[in-house]
């Protein structure tokens, strides 16, 4: 492959040629040469071609390209049309795979979605707060506010030692009993 500068152009003509420091003479190039390129070439381009000699002596650029610039994707034209027919198209394995999985994809989702998440949260009232506060607790007795999990799961998330003991007992994921002792947040409301 040699490498050369477009030296002049006649774009009218489509023909010019090439100077190389390969070749002791400047090489013929013709547009037929160049019809994959997106662009026509201009006097400057960097030419990379290979030299082709002709029955009458004479030589050619063969199998050029413009430096920098991009080939045009070639495309062949079909002759003949590709017929599907419905029958096949409906009754392939493919398509019954396909189908298949966007059904098992939509149940999944509406499962996930629908069905994992209606567990229900607990609500303390009055009437279960006993069951979560701690026997040794001797404060009087006040209308609890009521707790339900939210997503909080640290100590620091929490305003009181009954809503920390509520969400060790009752929601997934909390991080307030680093000893596993059932005594949450031990440092910032005291060892109870």
């Amino acid at each position: 492959m040699n490498k050369g500068l477009l030296k002049s152009w006649n774009d009218d003509k489509g023909f010019g040629f090439i100077k190389s420091t390969t070749l002791q003479h400047d090489t013929f190039i013709h547009i037929s040469s160049l019809k994959h390129m997106s662009r026509k070439p201009k006097v400057g381009d960097i030419i990379y071609f290979e030299v082709a000699t002709e029955s009458n002596g004479k030589t050619k650029a063969v199998n050029c390209r413009i430096e920098g610039v991009l080939a045009q994707p070639q495309i062949k034209a079909s002759t003949k049309p590709i017929k599907i027919s419905k029958t096949s198209r409906k009754n392939s394995p493919l398509m019954k795979f396909i189908t298949l999985a966007i059904i098992f994809s939509i149940g999944f989702s509406v499962y996930k979605t629908g069905f994992l998440n209606t567990k229900q949260t607990p609500v303390v009232t009055n009437a279960n707060l006993e069951s979560f506060m701690p026997a040794s607790s001797n404060s009087p007795t006040k209308t609890p506010p009521t707790f339900r999990c939210d997503g909080r799961q640290h100590c620091s998330q929490m305003t009181s030692y009954a809503e920390a003991l509520f969400f060790i007992q009752h929601c997934p994921n909390t991080k307030m009993d680093g000893d596993r002792d059932g005594e949450p947040c031990e440092r910032q409301f005291g060892n109870r």
